[in-house]
């Protein structure tokens, strides 16, 4: 880590630092001291303290070591004279040994310490308790063992914890809770037993969690995927199991996500499509089932997809030609058919991406079998069309035999009510046989006015001064009968302006006659 350098003094050689700091006094007055990457080498002097002003001690990427001669970093006991000390980084240095009690003793003002790759170590003493205005605290790449101090919660400032890649076991990680300004967390590449705390969701600053290489187990809980603030989070290689909640699309924030190595079982999330700022998404080594959902496609920043090696059965979905920033893409070792896409980033990916599945189909160059005129996914659109337009042409059949039962009904309905009253507006007028005979003055020969072969005519005056004519069937002829019936019924049904229209008619056993 580089620092700004306002009193500045480096070296290349580490013993010339121990004789400025004998042999001239204006050195005491140091405030900073930085040798990142100065090449420089030796052993670090615990003359060091002897810079009771100093602020900044930045010995990073070089070749210092401690004293031999003791198992501890006896000069970090020398620094507890600097008072002002607020930054020490040692990274990158072959120091080998093992951090001191006195290590909180050093100034409560510090607030940087860093000594990533120095090969310390045992165990971190409880007294790192004491370092209250600590804000970065990074030991990764070490060989510290055993537990975390109890102690270790009084860092209340602490923003970023850094202790990946070392041999720490027993660790309960219910002590993170604790750390309520948290912002990113290092515990990856231990030996961390146990289950993921609830009490992890409560930190909403939190915005790196990398708990990955350890042996954890049971289910994450859910209140982890309610981070909405998280921008990564490694799980990478542990015993974790159970499915993959709709919650996960709380991590709106995310852009790394990496559960590979795991058990999770069950299917991939459709609510994945909500997460349009996630780019590197892992999940090779599990045991999840089902497709890949089409929401996948809504994923504009992917850059990296990875569900390798698992169960997943169905087609590749097409929606994925969208993800125009998708550079690597691995689903080798399922069990996926149809048709691989081929156009956007699918353009750019070889036969790897695809390797050992059931049954694929595509272009040639993937070494899969071609695929039908049809692909098996357009087959299934067409299939959904072809319903459809079934199922709108029975809708269509049935509304309109439906309206045509309810027209016929109602038309039979206003028919029927139309012959009931047929009969009482042709109904014809009833005359009696006497009226007639008056009418037609006894029919007397002056009244004659034809004869023809079924019977005679006669000139009538009814009683309402109507002139009417009267026919008179003679019934001594045979079919008489007959041609009274025929002629009644036809002149009774016909309407033409040069037929006569029958007013009545009046009929027994020795009489039949027409009046018109």
């Amino acid at each position: 880590m580089d620092f700004p350098i306002w009193k500045h003094f480096t070296s290349t050689i580490i013993p010339f630092l121990e004789l400025y700091l004998t042999q001239f006094q204006i050195v005491l007055n140091f405030v900073l001291l930085n040798f990142l990457s100065t090449n420089s080498w030796g052993q670090i002097p615990s003359s060091l303290g002897d810079l009771r002003l100093l602020e900044l001690l930045n010995l990073g990427f070089n070749y210092f070591t401690s004293d031999s001669s003791s198992a501890e970093l006896s000069f970090i006991t020398s620094l507890t004279n600097c008072k002002s000390l607020t930054r020490l980084a040692l990274s990158n240095n072959p120091i080998n040994g093992m951090l001191p009690y006195s290590i909180g003793n050093l100034s409560t003002s510090l607030q940087l310490l860093e000594a990533r790759d120095c090969k310390i170590k045992g165990t971190i003493p409880d007294g790192i308790g004491n370092l209250s205005s600590l804000i970065i605290l990074s030991l990764t790449n070490n060989e510290l063992s055993g537990h975390l101090p109890a102690r270790i919660k009084d860092l209340q400032k602490l923003q970023e914890m850094d202790l990946g890649n070392n041999k720490l076991s027993k660790v309960s990680l219910h002590f993170l809770c604790a750390l309520h300004r948290l912002g990113a967390v290092n515990l990856g590449e231990n030996k961390i037993l146990g289950s993921i705390p609830k009490c992890l969701g409560n930190l909403t600053s939190l915005r790196y969690l990398n708990l990955s290489y350890n042996r954890l187990t049971s289910t994450p809980p859910v209140e982890i995927w309610n981070l909405k603030d998280l921008v990564g989070l490694d799980l990478y290689s542990n015993l974790l199991s159970g499915s993959l909640p709709d919650e996960i699309k709380n991590m709106r924030m995310a852009s790394w996500i990496d559960l590979s190595i795991n058990q999770f079982s069950g299917g991939i999330p459709n609510t994945l499509g909500e997460m349009q700022n996630l780019k590197f998404l892992f999940l090779q080594n599990n045991r999840l089932q089902g497709s890949i959902p089409e929401s996948i496609g809504k994923m504009l920043s992917l850059d990296t997809l990875d569900p390798s090696h698992n169960f997943l059965s169905g087609s590749i979905p097409m929606s994925m030609e969208n993800l125009q920033c998708l550079t690597y893409l691995n689903v080798s070792f399922n069990n996926l058919s149809g048709e691989i896409p081929s156009k956007g980033p699918f353009a750019n990916f070889t036969v790897e991406s695809f390797t050992s599945n059931g049954a694929l189909c595509g272009v040639q160059r993937f070494h899969v079998p071609p695929c039908p005129s049809i692909s098996a996914h357009r087959l299934r659109t067409k299939k959904v069309h072809r319903m459809m337009y079934i199922l709108l042409g029975v809708i269509l059949t049935v509304g309109a035999l439906s309206f045509g039962y309810v027209y016929l009904r109602y038309r039979r309905k206003d028919e029927l009510s139309s012959r009931a009253n047929l009969p009482l507006v042709a109904m014809p007028e009833r005359i009696s046989y006497f009226e007639l005979l008056k009418a037609a003055n006894g029919y007397n020969e002056s009244n004659l006015l034809g004869t023809g072969s079924f019977g005679s005519v006669y000139r009538g005056v009814l009683e309402d001064g109507r002139v009417v004519a009267v026919k008179v069937f003679n019934l001594q002829i045979q079919g008489e009968f007959k041609s009274f019936d025929v002629e009644c019924e036809v002149l009774r049904n016909f309407r033409h302006r040069n037929l006569t229209k029958v007013i009545s008619s009046c009929s027994n056993p020795e009489f039949k006659a027409l009046v018109l």
